[in-house]
């Protein structure tokens, strides 16, 4: 851990020792270093609001100046029940997986004991580790920022604790800059510019499922249209498979027994039936159609899907995190020694895709996790074949330990936005086991049956999450091509509505979307309006333009731009249309 992290852990020390002062009949859950700052849950005997936040911090600066020292102890179990006799959250903890975990991490001289740490009148169930004392906590670098409701341990079937999150860092300037992109973050939210540019709604009948409106599906036609267009021209085949199927289909891949918490199941004339959270399993059934030869691999079978996933409800996140999805989903079958092209090639086409948007993608490899399905040597062979191709096509990478899929190793794809932010979307996956399972084959040069080998692979990842990131990392301001309405026009008065009509009219039908602004309201009221939907270019025709049958531009970002001939306009339209600006 650096430093930083042993600040944060502390810090939540502290709020924690804070709220035991105000609330001296606190329940003490966890308090946890996370990304950029901590966390501790409560249990309260009345709700904080934001207001509050303010007075723990004041409290918690005073601690920081006291020159509070953090002391570490190893006592035996039972003298620690004694320490928290009414803290049932501790308890349960010094009962359960605390001691072995903490027994995983000490000599063999310290079993038998648990760690806790002293921090001024505050003693905490702890491995740590810590900072010496308070004195190293610089008091102007952290702040407490939201408080949430979280279940005891992730589970809905426990307690809802109080959770407080704050941030810390090394210094004020880098707290402020987080704070600045934080603020940013807010005003590009997507959940706002979905109502703000009417793209979507999101609905109580059907939580974690997006309400897309006509606007918001301009820009799913045309990314499904592009997707399309780039698989065709890489030799991606398109199907589709059912979306509601027996539950045997997945039990046979291993997805039941792996998974089945996050499935919608249902009951359909006495059998037992899943809403697909994944498409690979039917996919196999495609391929099963017929006999295979090895002349026909690879084979490169492309699906936009509807996905189910049950997601708790608490971790419902707008576009981010949804109930139901739309995976750009491929699924290629080649023989072993096509592995490598066909990798190669689909992190060329991830490469490629993500420059489009001006997004820089990272690469990790996840290796083999602790619950893993098939045979060890197969996960070896997987894993250094993707490693090896990471190594051929001259990719930093970075390890994800464990963090593989059930079924085999990946390489995820993390992408920077623009304001700095990572994301994971795309994720390319090597499987052995599924051709297994399926029991999967094709016929060599020899006449003899083989197993193919099945490479998993997204590139939006989802097209909610996609289209969620993509709206902030513009905010809002998309390019040209996935703009729902680009153009406005916009007559200064009566006597310039014909000739609006006439230019809309034949931007329309060149496939320019595109509206005649030609309501009872002011020029100057209409271009705020247009600017605020975020529309590539606001068109003022008046007496100048009428005359020299142009327009006068107004770019979106820029400004006016000046009076052109309609002919030089479109040309300029075509060009950003056609480069995909």
């Amino acid at each position: 851990m650096k430093k930083i992290d042993h600040i944060r852990h502390s810090l939540a020390h502290l709020m924690a020792s804070t709220i035991q002062e105000f609330f001296p009949g606190v329940k003490f859950g966890i308090g946890p270093v996370i990304e950029n700052g901590f966390y501790y849950d409560f249990g309260l005997p009345k709700s904080l609001t934001p207001e509050d936040l303010p007075k723990i911090e004041k409290k918690m600066r005073e601690l920081i100046s006291q020159n509070i020292v953090f002391k570490k102890k190893l006592i035996s179990k039972t003298e620690a029940k004694k320490l928290f006799p009414n803290q049932l959250y501790k308890l349960e903890l010094i009962n359960e997986f605390y001691e072995a975990e903490f027994y995983e991490a000490q000599p063999r001289t310290k079993k038998n004991k648990v760690s806790i740490y002293e921090s001024g009148k505050f003693i905490d169930l702890c491995l740590g580790p810590h900072i010496k004392s308070t004195r190293e906590i610089p008091s102007d670098a952290f702040k407490l920022t939201k408080i949430a409701g979280a279940y005891w341990r992730g589970s809905e079937k426990n307690p809802m604790l109080t959770r407080i999150y704050g941030v810390a860092f090394e210094n004020k300037k880098e707290l402020d800059r987080y704070l600045k992109l934080q603020e940013e973050s807010e005003k590009r939210d997507h959940r706002k510019l979905g109502v703000q540019l009417d793209l979507f709604s999101f609905h109580s009948v059907s939580p974690g499922a997006a309400f897309w409106h006509p606007k918001g599906m301009v820009i799913i036609k045309e990314l499904e249209k592009f997707w399309r267009e780039e698989h065709e021209r890489k030799g991606y085949l398109e199907t589709s498979t059912p979306t509601m199927v027996k539950k045997e289909l997945f039990e046979k891949s291993g997805h039941f027994e792996h998974y089945k918490e996050n499935m919608f199941k249902l009951e359909v004339e006495g059998q037992i039936y899943v809403l697909k959270p994944m498409n690979c399993p039917e996919s196999t059934f495609l391929y099963k159609t017929k006999i295979r030869s090895y002349k026909d691999l690879p084979l490169r079978l492309s699906e936009i899907g509807k996905l189910y996933r049950n997601e708790l409800s608490g971790v419902l996140a707008g576009l981010f995190r949804v109930r139901q999805l739309t995976m750009d989903d491929a699924h290629i079958y080649c023989t072993p020694e096509q592995i490598q092209n066909e990798i190669g090639g689909v992190l060329k086409f991830i490469k490629e895709f993500y420059q489009l948007f001006e997004l820089k993608p990272e690469f990790k490899l996840a290796t083999r996790p602790e619950n893993y399905m098939g045979e060890l040597k197969l996960w070896q062979k997987a894993e250094k074949t993707l490693e090896f191709s990471l190594k051929q096509n001259k990719l930093k990478y970075g390890l994800k330990p464990k963090d593989g899929a059930f079924y085999g190793p990946k390489i995820d794809i993390h992408i920077t936005d623009s304001l700095g932010r990572s994301w994971q979307i795309a994720t390319l996956q090597l499987d052995f086991q599924m051709p297994e399972r399926f029991e999967l084959n094709y016929i060599d040069e020899k006449g003899k049956k083989q197993r193919p080998v099945m490479i998993h692979r997204a590139i939006f990842g989802s097209f909610e999450r996609f289209i969620g990131i993509l709206l902030e990392h513009y905010g809002g301001n998309l390019p040209l091509w996935l703009t729902p309405c680009q153009i406005w026009i916009i007559p200064v008065g009566t006597a310039h509505r014909k000739f609006a009509k006439e230019i809309g009219k034949s931007f329309q039908g060149m496939d320019f979307r595109c509206e005649i602004k030609d309501e009872n309201e002011t020029v100057s009221k209409k271009i705020r309006d247009g600017e605020l939907q975020k529309i590539s270019y606001l068109l003022v025709v008046g007496n100048t333009e009428l005359k020299g049958k142009s327009v006068r531009v107004r770019e979106r970002g820029k400004g006016d731009i000046g009076i052109m001939k309609i002919e030089r306009f479109l040309e300029k339209l075509k060009r950003e249309i056609k480069n995909k600006l």
